[in-house]
C-alpha cells in the first residue's frame, strides 16, 4: 500500500520509518525546506517517560488562577481569545477531573513505557548519534507539596514499569554535583532512570536519512493546499511550492502529522480536531563552566521549566502560552528562562546572547494524542502530542502501523475514531 505521510516532524519521520518497516510505500509530504524545522527544532530535549501526568489535572485550576496577571507565568492565557481558544480552555477543565486525568495518566504512561523500548531498539538497530545522555531525567521538588506529589507519581509509574526513584536533596547532589548550588533550597527529587535526553532535530534528521535509504520518498517545500475527498474517501493532495507551481500526490491511505495544522487539514475533511497550538519557549546558551553545569536533564516542577545538556551547550524551555498562531518571542518569558538557569546553576552558563526560539505545541486538552482514523476509512491522524511528541514518537508510530495493517494493539490506548 502507498501511504502518504503529511509532516516531516518527529512525528512524521517516525511514522514514516515504521510504516516503511511494515513494508509499505510511504511518501511524506512537508511544507518546509527540510525535517524538523518547526516544533520539533528547538525543544527541551527530554525524553521523559516518567512525567506522564497531563497538564490538565486536579491540581492545575488553582495552580493557573495563581499565575492570574503574571506575565511570566509558566502557563499564559492571552486576552482577548478567539472562540477555539475559549472551547480547548472549557475542555481543558473538564479534563482536570480526578477520574478523567488520572485515565489520561495511565493511557499516557503506557504509551510513553512502550515508546521508549522502541527508542532503544532503534538506537540499537541505526546507531543514531544526536547528543543523547541517558543519565535520565532529575524532576526537582523544592516544597514538600511537590515532593509529595512526587512521591505519589513515583508508585504510579512504577506500575506501569517506568523506572522511577525518589531521592532526598543529598541524594540529588550525589547524582548530579552541579545541583549542590541548590541544595539548600531543594527538599527532594525523582529519578526517572528510564529517560534520556537528546536533540530532537537532529534525531529526526538522521532518521530521515535512514528513512531515505530504506526507501521512503520525502517531498519538501510542499505546501498543501487542499485534501481532495471523493466518494468518501481521499484521493489525492493538492500541493503548492515556494514558486507558486502546483502538483498532486496520490496515495492509498494518507496519515496527517503536521502538528497544530493539523486542526486545519481535519476540518477540510469535515472533522474537528481537539488540538490548540501552545506555544513554548526555549533558550540554548553555551556551557561557561562545565563544573557547574549539569550533566542529567532537570525538570523544576514548580517552575515548568526543563533543562538538557547538549553537548557544550545548554537548553532551557519551558512555559505555554494561548495565543493563537502567533509565533512572536516575549522579551518576560525568553528572560525567565536565563535567569531560571542563571538562578540555579551560577555561572553555568554564557548568557552574552541567548538564542531563543518559539514553537506551537499541538495540544489536545487532555494532553493524549490523537492516534487512529479519521471519518474517512483512508485518512488517519498522528498528532496532537503536545509537549511529548518526542517522548511518545515511536510508539505512536507503531501503534499507527499497527493499527492501519489491522494488527491487534501491543498497548491498550484510546485510539481515535472519527468524530464531527
Amino acid at each position: 500500500m502507498h501511504i502518504v505521510v503529511i509532516g516531516a516532524g518527529v512525528t512524521g519521520v517516525t511514522t514514516a520509518w515504521y510504516l516503511r518497516k511494515a513494508g509499505h510505500e510511504v511518501t511524506v509530504v512537508e511544507r518546509r525546506e527540510g525535517p524538523a524545522l518547526e516544533t520539533s527544532f528547538a525543544n527541551g530535549g527530554q525524553v521523559s517517560l516518567s512525567h506522564p501526568e497531563p497538564w490538565a489535572n486536579p491540581g492545575a485550576p488553582l495552580t493557573i488562577l495563581r499565575w492570574l496577571g503574571r506575565r511570566d507565568a509558566p502557563m499564559l492565557f492571552r486576552l482577548p481569545a478567539e472562540p477555539a481558544r475559549w472551547r480547548w480552555g472549557m475542555e481543558f477543565l473538564r479534563e482536570c477531573l480526578p477520574g478523567r486525568s488520572h485515565r489520561n495518566t495511565l493511557a499516557i504512561g503506557h504509551l510513553a513505557a512502550w515508546s521508549g523500548r522502541l527508542l532503544y531498539d532503534l538506537n540499537m538497530e541505526l546507531n543514531l548519534s544526536y547528543e543523547q545522555r541517558d543519565r535520565g531525567v532529575l524532576h526537582l521538588y523544592f516544597n514538600n507539596s511537590d515532593l509529595q506529589h512526587g512521591i505519589k507519581q513515583a508508585n504510579l509509574i512504577q506500575n506501569i514499569g517506568i523506572g522511577a526513584k525518589v531521592l532526598t536533596a543529598e541524594q540529588c547532589v550525589e547524582y548530579d554535583p552541579a545541583l549542590a548550588s541548590c541544595m539548600s533550597r531543594l527538599t527532594g527529587g525523582m529519578l526517572g532512570d528510564d529517560d534520556e535526553s537528546g536533540n530532537c532535530y537532529l534525531f529526526t534528521r538522521q532518521l530521515a536519512d535512514a528513512a531515505a535509504k530504506a526507501g521512503v520518498t520525502f517531498r519538501y517545500g510542499a505546501d498543501i493546499e487542499r485534501l481532495m475527498p471523493e466518494n468518501g474517501r481521499i484521493t489525492s493532495l493538492h500541493l503548492v511550492d515556494e514558486s507558486g507551481r502546483r502538483g498532486a500526490v496520490t496515495g492509498d491511505a494518507y496519515v496527517v502529522c503536521a502538528g497544530s495544522f493539523s486542526k486545519t487539514l481535519a476540518r477540510r475533511a469535515s472533522e474537528r480536531l481537539p488540538i490548540y497550538p501552545v506555544k513554548g519557549y526555549s533558550a540554548t546558551v553555551p556551557v561557561r563552566d562545565a563544573s557547574r553545569a549539569p550533566t542529567v536533564s532537570i525538570t523544576d516542577e514548580s517552575h515548568r521549566i526543563v533543562l538538557s545538556r547538549l553537548g557544550d551547550a545548554l537548553r532551557i524551555a519551558g512555559t505555554a502560552e494561548l495565543n493563537g498562531f502567533n509565533l512572536d518571542l516575549d522579551a518576560n518569558r525568553c528572560n525567565a528562562l536565563t535567569q531560571w538557569v542563571e538562578d540555579l546553576f551560577p555561572g553555568a552558563a554564557d548568557l552574552r546572547a541567548p538564542a531563543f526560539w518559539a514553537g506551537l505545541r499541538p495540544t489536545t486538552p487532555s494532553n493524549l494524542p490523537i492516534i487512529g482514523r479519521s471519518r474517512l476509512p483512508n485518512l488517519f491522524y498522528n498528532t496532537g502530542h503536545g509537549t511529548l511528541g518526542y517522548t511518545l514518537a515511536c510508539g505512536s508510530a507503531q501503534l499507527l502501523a499497527n493499527f492501519i495493517d489491522g494488527q491487534p494493539p501491543q498497548i491498550r490506548y484510546p485510539m481515535w475514531k472519527g468524530r464531527r
